[in-house]
């Protein structure tokens, strides 16, 4: 009876469960969710102990010395979302030494892609605000979310061809380090060069050890939290930075190479088949011992890059960005002018950026490339598509929400650009949708 309620548990709870967790349009629905959250908890009765609740201050005390004394927001903004730089920068390694970015040749149009999206909006941006004191913020439009624009391609299926997810994909990879560049040159505030010398040189220890053959996983975490990202968070250049960097001294290669590794495999599955057998369900000290040591090698045998990036991956999608969400999402419409909001040069530029500069920007990409022999379109790519993709691509949530909170001071410059960004990333989301749908129909009929 026991063993069948386990087996009832575990078939409707459990690995339902895991399944959830790892479809890569999980993690958008998540984020959807907890972005719902804040604008209901900042819009309840509740809205004043949602607010003085991000403004409570956390710090060390020695001596009766106050350290690293910052509110909870900046605490999430500036160490938690460093975890989730830290897993962009692994990617980006990974990516550039076997992945999509290895052989820039084959990726011409989706790189030419995002680097055009990416000035299309921020260009947008400047002609609603010339002259004025809010056109820091043209970096807000660059940016796309790849969990929310990969969970709509997801919700589409086989609608799409591989050749789309490839191209969203890689073009919102080069995105993603675009808007690394831009915090680390445009939104950073006085220097301090003692504490960024500090980091460096931890830095620099930990590329030596990446060089001396050092995999220790513990290794480069202390020098990185301890050294790397509290030197960078004291320097005045933004702390997620410092997270990105870390990333790229992380080793990418294993203790035990594939060869040596599938030899040792082979030998030890070799000696459990030889190992005297029992007729209980428990294993013989002997078989414990040989598959302790195959689970030893197998963790030896992934590269640290790689280890780090999926055991964090899980952690920065369910549980890092939805804490982002909550603490930046919550906009309260009370007593708010959304006419006054919408007519701001923030707001009309943030979401012309996103939603017409994106597209524009992307399509405008890809025709030039083809037309100078640079590159051409994948298989399946039709033109529908590609004004579809732009679309998703305009779904500027996490990194643009990031980026108002380091361009503006003034709340009601923040707010009126995060209403920006909730009409388009909405409207762009659901345009590329529709788009995308009708494409696959398109291609039905033709066949």
């Amino acid at each position: 009876m026991r063993q069948h309620y386990q087996k009832e548990l575990e078939s409707r709870l459990v690995i339902p469960t895991l399944q959830f967790l790892h479809r890569e349009r999980s993690s958008g629905i998540v984020l959807g969710i907890f972005v719902l959250l804040a604008l209901v908890l900042a819009n309840s009765p509740f809205r004043e102990t949602y607010t003085h609740f991000l403004e409570h201050h956390f710090g060390f005390s020695i001596n009766g010395q106050t350290y690293l004394d910052f509110s909870l927001e900046h605490w999430i903004n500036d160490g938690l979302m460093s975890m989730f730089f830290f897993v962009v920068g692994l990617e980006l390694k990974r990516e550039f030494i076997g992945g999509e970015l290895r052989d820039l040749r084959k990726v011409t149009l989706p790189v030419v892609a995002a680097l055009c999206g990416m000035l299309f909006p921020a260009a947008i941006y400047l002609i609603f605000n010339a002259g004025a004191a809010t056109s820091q913020g043209w970096g807000i439009p660059m940016a796309t979310d790849i969990a929310f624009a990969l969970a709509v391609l997801q919700l589409l299926g086989n609608r799409v061809p591989m050749s789309a997810k490839v191209f969203l994909t890689t073009l919102a990879i080069v995105d993603d380090l675009g808007s690394v560049v831009i915090i680390a040159l445009f939104y950073t505030t006085e220097i301090s060069f003692a504490s960024l010398a500090i980091g460096f040189v931890v830095l620099t220890v930990m590329f030596a050890g990446n060089r001396l053959g050092v995999k220790s996983v513990w290794f480069y975490g202390v020098l990185g939290i301890g050294g790397v990202w509290l030197a960078f968070l004291t320097s005045g250049v933004h702390a997620t930075i410092s997270a990105v960097l870390a990333a790229m001294v992380i080793p990418a290669d294993a203790r035990i190479p594939e060869a040596a590794f599938l030899a040792r495999i082979r030998k030890l599955t070799r000696q459990f088949e030889n190992a005297a057998p029992n007729d209980v369900r428990t294993l013989e000290p002997e078989q414990v011992e040989i598959l302790a040591r195959v689970q030893a090698d197998s963790s030896r045998a992934i590269p640290p890059l790689q280890r780090l990036e999926h055991g964090l991956h899980p952690l920065v999608a369910f549980v890092v960005m939805p804490i982002f969400a909550l603490a930046n999402a919550g906009i309260s419409f009370v007593d708010l002018n959304l006419g006054a909001v919408f007519s701001s040069g923030v707001a009309i530029g943030v979401m012309a950026g996103l939603l017409v500069g994106k597209p524009v920007g992307i399509v405008f990409a890809v025709w030039i490339t083809e037309r100078l022999g640079f590159g051409r379109r994948l298989r399946g790519m039709t033109w529908q598509r590609v004004w579809g993709l732009g679309f998703l691509a305009g779904i500027g949530f996490t990194m643009s929400m990031f980026i108002t909170m380091l361009a503006f001071t003034s709340p009601e410059n923040a707010i009126q650009s995060k209403l920006g960004i909730f009409a388009a990333s909405i409207v762009g989301g659901i345009a590329g949708y529709i788009i995308l749908r009708k494409s696959s129909h398109s291609s039905r009929e033709r066949t």
